[in-house]
């Protein structure tokens, strides 16, 4: 079978197709027909060689998280899908042992990781991790919302955002930020997000977003969102500086959710703000496989369409990385078969 593998970790250009032996499943497992794989940032991340999780001596390396496709075999023991079968993948993997495995919530697996290897014709991955698919979701709709949607989703669980809060999404334009637009209006909370670029923030807000700043500057940021009041809950997938800004425009006893490090793995935070105000900071990493068969009965129920920016065949996964490299685009990128 063919994979679109890292040969080198320079960035798109490190991206090659290669021949690898087609997966058998073993016990316990499935093997996918890949139809459709979104890329992400954290593939990037590794591909830019800023991931500690893979080096030099890992490649060739095929990354690849979110996975939709067919069920073409399945090993010893499988009793939830069988060949046949459209399905997506929840790329959590977990030890299955632990309190947080056996209470909930899975995603604190002290063990916890992420699935790769979906960038490829086929992928033998874990077959409890597997959710069948209802009519009227395709491959490639079903591909853009593992990563993406199921962390803006449990984001918006642990912010406990309700009807009518005020919720603010910085940098809202990336993969997170316009899940997050999308499933708060769902939830029936109101939006305000920023972006450096009017046409990117004029797309989000024909998918539901409510206050758009046009503005990378904090200062300007806090002045804007204050004039539509205070703000009920953060959801933070950049880091950074934008941290303490989300700080300052919380209400007394907000909730900002953090999830990422796109602009810096290292933030200020107000100390007696925080304490003073009742605040909340709260760390939060992909989400449940319960968070994400939620979603999928949402998009087979119509409540909302993932946003998908573009669609690459195989051979182009390079192209689709430099597309996501230039951050042009509005929405997912999806490598198809």
């Amino acid at each position: 079978m063919r994979a679109a593998a890292f040969t080198e970790l320079t960035g798109p250009e490190g991206v090659g197709v290669v021949d690898r032996p087609a997966p058998e499943p073993d016990a316990g497992d499935a093997v996918v027909d890949v139809e459709a794989c979104a890329i992400n940032r954290h593939d990037l991340w590794i591909l830019e060689g800023d991931s500690a999780m893979v080096a030099a001596d890992d490649l060739p390396f095929v990354s690849g998280l979110d996975v939709a496709g067919t069920v073409r075999d399945v090993g010893d023991g499988v009793t939830g899908v069988e060949p046949g079968d459209s399905v997506v993948l929840c790329p959590n993997e977990t030890c299955g042992t632990c309190r947080f495995c056996r209470e909930g919530p899975e995603n604190l697996c002290a063990e916890f990781s992420l699935f790769h290897g979906g960038l490829a014709e086929q992928a033998r991955v874990g077959a409890s991790r597997l959710l069948v698919l209802p009519d009227g979701v395709d491959a490639t709709t079903a591909a853009a919302l593992p990563t993406a949607y199921m962390t803006a989703y449990h984001m918006l669980r642990r912010a406990e955002v309700g009807p009518g809060d005020l919720v603010f999404v910085p940098g809202v334009t990336g993969g997170v930020g316009v899940a997050a637009v999308q499933l708060a209006s769902v939830f029936g909370a109101e939006t305000v997000g920023t972006s450096s670029s009017r046409a990117k923030l004029d797309r989000v807000t024909e998918l539901g977003l409510d206050h758009a700043v046009h503005s990378t500057n904090p200062d300007e940021i806090r002045g804007q969102v204050e004039e539509l009041g205070a703000v009920d809950a953060v959801l933070n997938h950049l880091g950074g500086e934008y941290t303490e800004l989300g700080q300052r425009v919380l209400r007394r006893g907000g909730r900002m959710v953090i999830c990422g490090r796109t602009a810096g793995g290292r933030s200020e935070i107000d100390v007696p703000d925080l304490f003073l105000g009742h605040k909340r900071v709260i760390g939060s990493t992909m989400g449940t496989q319960q968070d994400l068969a939620t979603i999928v009965d949402l998009v087979a129920s119509g409540e909302f369409e993932p946003e998908v920016a573009a669609t690459y065949p195989l051979a182009e996964t390079g192209e689709a990385f430099a597309a996501m490299q230039d951050r042009e685009t509005v929405g997912k990128l999806v490598v198809t078969a």
